[in-house]
């Protein structure tokens, strides 16, 4: 079983130009063109059997038509949407629950797009109420290669969010840092994050990392702590299991990445 914890669609009136301004601003190529149908084909091609989908709310207002597009696809197909909140919406603790009720389980937040710090208090609040409620919590770290600096979750930022979120809770914490910790901030990840409460995620990372600090990394925070997860349409999730797999890990570690580790997440 392989599922892929971290990917991004949009809804068809708006994929094609919404692609196409991120290619602009990131340089970088699109493997798919965003659309549902497209992943739907890639997994079917590439053996995938569910792929988590993780929208971004970028203002306040967009909060109730995104979270119902997630509904509205989730749990379809092998298709497992997460919903999403702004630090700026109100009454967090409620729309938390709703995003609970409507079957979705977990949130993304990406702090660079919500232009606020990891370890502001809004997002404290929003990662414990989470953990409350058993929701995931994806957070993007690291630098966004389609934004300027500066960088709002580093790795430092990030351990002083942990102490904080962290600091009365003794279970298992949901927390998910993608793109291995940090986007090309690998050193600060290994000096501030390996080994703590927290799963790192693979996406859009792994071909631009030196495999010896991969694995290192995977090893040194523990393979039951990492999510494959590709950043599709950003990233090939035929080639990205492949890269996972040419890795020298034991089978125990490939499968805690490819599938246990994503369903205990998903109480699955």
């Amino acid at each position: 079983m392989i599922i892929d914890f971290h990917t991004h669609v949009f809804p068809e009136s708006i994929a094609a130009r919404t692609i196409d301004s991120l290619k602009k601003r990131s340089h970088a190529t699109a493997a798919l063109d965003g659309t549902l149908d497209s992943l739907r084909a890639s997994m079917k091609r590439d053996h995938i059997d569910y792929s988590i989908i993780l929208p971004v709310i970028t203002k306040p207002s967009q909060f109730e038509s995104i979270n119902q597009y997630a509904a509205d696809i989730n749990d379809t197909d092998g298709i497992l949407s997460f919903g999403g909140i702004h630090p700026d919406n109100d009454k967090i603790p409620e729309k938390l629950s709703y995003i609970k009720s409507l079957g979705l389980k977990g949130i993304k937040l990406h702090p660079d797009y919500q232009n606020a710090y990891i370890d502001d208090d809004r997002y404290i609040s929003i990662i414990k109420e989470c953990l409350h409620l058993d929701l995931c919590t994806v957070i993007h770290a690291g630098l966004d290669i389609g934004l300027p600096a500066p960088i709002h979750c580093p790795p430092d930022r990030a351990f002083i969010m942990l102490q904080k979120v962290l600091s009365d809770y003794n279970g298992d914490s949901k927390i998910i840092l993608a793109h291995v910790g940090g986007h090309l901030q690998w050193r600060l990840v290994e000096e501030f994050l390996v080994g703590q409460n927290i799963y790192f995620d693979l996406s859009y990372s792994m071909h631009l990392m030196e495999q010896d600090t991969l694995v290192r990394i995977i090893q040194n925070h523990g393979s039951d702590r990492i999510l494959f997860a590709t950043d599709s349409p950003w990233s090939s999730q035929k080639k990205s299991v492949e890269l996972v797999q040419s890795l020298p890990l034991c089978d125990d570690d490939l499968d805690n990445i490819f599938y246990k580790n994503a369903m205990r997440l998903l109480n699955m």
